[in-house]
């Protein structure tokens, strides 16, 4: 921590005001000065530095109270942009977004079979791609990218991913070595549960938890409105808490892990399996009798449509959950709970279900929360990687 710089008081007023502009703009100067407490001076020199690079602009005069009308400032969302990266463990997603993750261009590229050094060089090309479309990198804020696994935010290190067979791999630096371009780098759900706050109607929820079930399970926590990341950036990696000690054999090197139980893998291992034994079911209905073309959408469809193997499944896939997030309740002591992914986002019976589990296992005095689906639609991963970089802009340093 930084103590009696000039230079830091410095940045956080500028970020503080910049912050201020976003929430409350239009806005003049003297209201920002006089309802926020900082200095007249102090607010003038942001001001003209906000101008210059670009993230306020004047849009008129306001109202005179007396003497001279003010000039109104607010946020030049679209004059600077951001690049958002996703990294699934079956798509790079990535997208040109402003300063309020409005999206205004994105690319989708499946990944199956890709995996180590052949995934980085990937997301190189897709990114090589992608930026030659892009206006002047001059007006890029930076690249965020986010990936499931251990991450180092601040050494920008991919540590570990079983799934993708990543290991200790410093993308921060080989994605600004060859664009020039800032780069941050941040865990998956961390960057989510953080998207949930920002974008979400859970701003002023200081005990947070999301969860995700898809490809994989994790969890991103607020803890006392602090993103715990971990030692190594491991924190949250639900997917691996073992539920049977004999159980099913994960690829961390485990054995009886959480994921192997509920993500849509397991989940999808369950459908061949019956589909192959004749049970008939409206999942293969949806998918016009081709197990290949089966999702996720189409097993919370079916849900919704009572069939009898998706319900059945379902109810399976509570009770490991509920286990799960039993334990995460016990732990963290939450407000509110949300599921997300695949699997969690889109099936009323599942929250239903995990509602009830909660109920009957949770401790008594804990059990006074809201469990919830996620709110952020389609487009979550990308809000969540344009978070890591909006965060850091309005509420940190703008300092290069």
């Amino acid at each position: 921590m930084r103590t009696g710089d000039l230079k830091l008081v410095q940045e956080l007023n500028r970020s503080i005001i910049l912050n201020v502009i976003r929430d409350k703009g239009p806005i003049s100067r003297s209201e920002i000065a006089k309802h926020y407490g900082i200095s007249a001076t102090t607010v003038a020199s942001a001001i003209q530095e906000l101008i210059r690079d670009g993230y306020v602009c004047e849009v008129g005069e306001g109202a005179s109270n007396g003497g001279r009308k003010p000039i109104m400032l607010k946020l030049a969302s679209d004059r600077l942009y951001l690049i958002g990266v996703s990294v699934s463990n079956s798509s790079i997603d990535i997208a040109q977004m402003d300063l309020e993750a409005k999206i205004s261009r994105k690319q989708s590229k499946p990944i199956r079979a890709l995996y180590g050094d052949e995934l980085i060089a990937a997301i190189i090309s897709e990114l090589e791609v992608f930026l030659e479309n892009c206006p002047s990198t001059g007006k890029c804020l930076g690249i965020s990218i986010i990936v499931p696994g251990v991450i180092d935010k601040d050494l920008g290190i991919v540590y570990f991913n079983s799934k993708l067979r990543l290991e200790q791999i410093n993308l921060k630096a080989i994605v600004e070595s060859r664009f020039n371009i800032k780069t941050w780098l941040e865990n998956d759900l961390n960057a989510t549960v953080l998207a949930q706050k920002k974008f979400g109607p859970y701003g002023k929820v200081q005990n947070l938890i999301y969860v995700s079930i898809s490809e994989g399970v994790g969890a991103g926590i607020f803890f006392h409105d602090i993103l715990l990341r971990g030692g190594n950036g491991g924190a949250g990696e639900l997917g691996h808490i073992i539920v049977d000690r004999n159980g099913i054999r994960c690829e961390c090197g485990s054995s009886g892990c959480l994921e192997n139980y509920i993500s849509w893998p397991a989940v999808y291992s369950r459908i061949i399996a019956s589909a192959t034994r004749g049970r008939k079911t409206a999942i293969m209905d949806l998918a016009e009798g081709d197990i290949a073309r089966v999702t996720p959408e189409m097993f919370n469809q079916a849900v919704k449509m009572q069939d009898r193997l998706a319900i059945d499944l379902t109810d399976e896939i509570s009770g490991y959950l509920g286990l799960g997030l039993v334990n995460l309740i016990n732990l963290f002591n939450p407000e509110i709970l949300i599921l997300g992914g695949q699997i969690g986002a889109n099936n009323p019976r599942l929250l239903d279900n995990v509602e009830k589990y909660v109920s009957s296992y949770a401790l008594p005095i804990l059990r006074d929360l809201k469990i919830c689906p996620s709110t952020l639609g389609e487009e979550a991963n990308l809000l969540a990687a344009a978070s890591i970089i909006l965060e850091d802009i309005f509420h940190f340093s703008l300092a290069n």
